[in-house]
């Protein structure tokens, strides 16, 4: 048993100066047969800490059910394992660019307060979560250091009282390590996300001598830590691949370290963000609500390689090499050589996708009830966190035709008149290129692409949030019905009706295909999907994520174990149009479009 403290200037453990040396890695990105790897894979880099984050709404997708909050525990072996301290940082909210910020969709009142709405399931969540934290704290023989109080918070509110409350959960939960927050090296985010007793460490990608003076300002004493080093940066669909370059990465972790502070590196290794969970932000734009965070949409890709030392696939980059050389002058002894690379796949191979299924029928089979209601009802309203909802609704007729509108559309719909296609809808207050006629059946097949992980738009609801209008006459009498992406499981998919693939003449049939390829040689492989528009894909029934055209991410990451030698099925929910370009999985480090 050891004891881990704060001092005046530095941690202490057993009495004795020690410098953590962190690097984020997400237990829930990364298949948990390869997290040993993974975690090598840092020691090697010259880390002796592993830091992640904890989602709550993937374990816990509706109230009260609970999934394998065990995950975490073991993922806290898998570390200690490896001969690395650990840092957990349990929200409620994680950002993370994760699906709403960590929070489940189904929350009431106001997050992130004191309100009772919220403060009621977060202390029935920690009830369920904190033993698999406490009963591996470092004074229990575990590798837990220090547990931190909700998350960047000073970006976000004032609530004090919240964050006495959280710490005070906490501690009952028998959190007996230090606890810490984290906030940016500005004077309103310390402010507003410290807590007093409890250590407080900055967020930032540069300039570490200019916010660890920031910070001194607000907190004249304990350990300089930045608790998120920036190392590179996340995507968005539509965008450009960001970068950062190694030698500026690897001066700014040496600026740190020079400070005489310990790191947490954000992220070591990204891993995937699978099954639709990834998040979204709104642009920052210009203006005073830009700087807010109330500009457009922008919505994360399926990879968080985050252009971090170790890429998506656990593979070293050049930035890995920098950082360990960096790092090295720190660390009590030299690191461990890099374990081999996991087996990639034997040879690309084909997919042969051979039945099809249109949305209609998917719904009706994996689909939740139907409601008709006066106005749309929300994705939350119908119990949909990741999915799509399709809306129905009648113009009366006969009238002449009239433009049809969309009020608060969030976030993507493919639009059906009297069956045929009418059209692509993005987000907000949005209309039809071609006026309706009435009588008409309007169907809007409504897709949530992430919600929003940071700033005040947190929590805002998806779906058709402001009506349907024909001229400027409201729609009412909308029938919905949800989809839910964690109603693809194999058993459920068994029931779809499948038929032969749709004509070659069809230009766009969306839909669920089925098929399979041959595996010789199992290991990691990307799934392509040239032709493809947007949607999500399964292999063996494990959720790949959402693929989309517009890049810049061309293709899936399929960790070899998932797969099998020999046939392995593979579904995919193209949402608004199929190519006929087929699929095909290929070896990590070959490719067709790249990563």
């Amino acid at each position: 048993m050891s004891e881990f403290t704060v001092g005046d200037t530095d941690f202490l453990l057993d009495g004795r100066p020690v410098r953590l040396l962190s690097g984020a890695l997400h237990y829930f990105r990364v298949h948990e047969e390869q997290w040993a790897h993974r975690l090598a894979m840092l020691r090697a880099m010259g880390l002796n800490c592993v830091e992640t984050y904890v989602p709550w709404n993937l374990h816990e997708p509706r109230p009260g059910d609970f999934r394998d909050v065990g995950q975490l525990g073991r993922f806290l072996d898998a570390a200690r394992e490896a001969g690395l301290w650990a840092v957990v940082r349990p929200g409620p909210y994680i950002c993370a660019e994760w699906e709403n910020g960590g929070l489940p969709h189904w929350l009431t009142g106001h997050a992130r307060t004191r309100d009772a709405r919220f403060l009621g399931p977060v202390e029935r969540w920690f009830g369920r979560l904190l033993p698999e934290i406490v009963s591996r704290q470092i004074d229990r023989g575990g590798p837990v250091l220090m547990v931190q109080v909700e998350n960047e918070y000073g970006s976000y509110g004032s609530d004090r009282q919240y964050l006495d409350r959280l710490t005070g959960l906490l501690r009952a939960g028998g959190v007996s390590v230090p606890l810490f927050t984290s906030d940016g090296p500005e004077d309103h985010m310390l402010t507003g996300g410290s807590v007093p007793g409890v250590l407080a460490t900055v967020n930032f990608g540069s300039h570490a001598r200019g916010s660890f003076e920031t910070l001194r300002r607000h907190h004249p004493t304990g350990p300089l830590m930045c608790m998120e080093f920036w190392c590179g940066w996340f995507d968005h669909w539509g965008a450009e691949h960001v970068v950062r370059d190694p030698e500026d990465a690897a001066q700014a972790l040496r600026e740190i370290l020079e400070c005489g502070a310990s790191v947490n590196i954000y992220v070591a290794h990204g891993g995937t963000s699978f099954a639709g969970w990834s998040g979204a932000n709104r642009a920052a734009g210009d203006g005073a609500l830009g700087e807010a965070h109330e500009g457009a949409l922008e919505p994360d890709v399926t990879s968080y390689d985050y252009d971090a030392p170790i890429d998506e696939h656990g593979r070293p980059t050049e930035k890995f090499w920098r950082f360990r050389e960096v790092l090295s002058a720190y660390a009590d002894t030299p690191p461990p050589e890099p374990p081999s690379a996991p087996a990639p796949l034997g040879a690309q191979a084909a997919v042969h996708l051979t039945e099809w299924a249109p949305l209609s029928s998917v719904l009706d089979t994996l689909g939740g009830p139907e409601t008709e209601q006066a106005v749309p009802p929300t994705f939350e309203e119908l119990d949909v966190d990741r999915g799509l909802v399709r809306y129905a609704v009648t113009v009366p007729g006969p009238r002449r035709p009239y433009p049809l509108s969309v009020r608060g559309l969030r976030d993507l719909a493919v639009v059906y008149v009297d069956e045929v296609r009418a059209g692509v809808l993005g987000e907000g207050d949005v209309r039809l290129a071609e006026p309706v006629a009435g009588h008409a059946r309007v169907e809007l097949w409504v897709e949530s692409l992430g919600r929003v992980n940071y700033g005040p738009r947190i929590g805002e609801p998806k779906g058709i949030t402001g009506g349907v209008l024909h001229e400027r006459q409201f729609l009412h009498g909308v029938r919905a019905r949800g989809l839910r992406l964690d109603a693809f499981e194999e058993d459920a998919v068994k029931e779809v009706p499948f038929r032969g693939l749709p004509s070659e003449d069809d230009e766009a049939s969306p839909g669920l295909y089925r098929g399979a390829v041959t595996v010789h040689g199992a290991g990691d492989a990307r799934l392509e999907l040239p032709g493809w528009t947007r949607g999500f894909a399964w292999v063996n029934g494990f959720a790949l994520g959402r693929y989309w055209s517009v890049g810049p991410q061309r293709s899936l990451y399929v960790p070899g174990p998932v797969l099998r030698e020999g046939v392995n099925e593979v579904w995919v929910l193209e949402l608004e149009g199929a190519g006929r370009a087929g699929a095909v999985l290929v070896p990590v480090g070959v490719g067709l479009g790249g990563g």
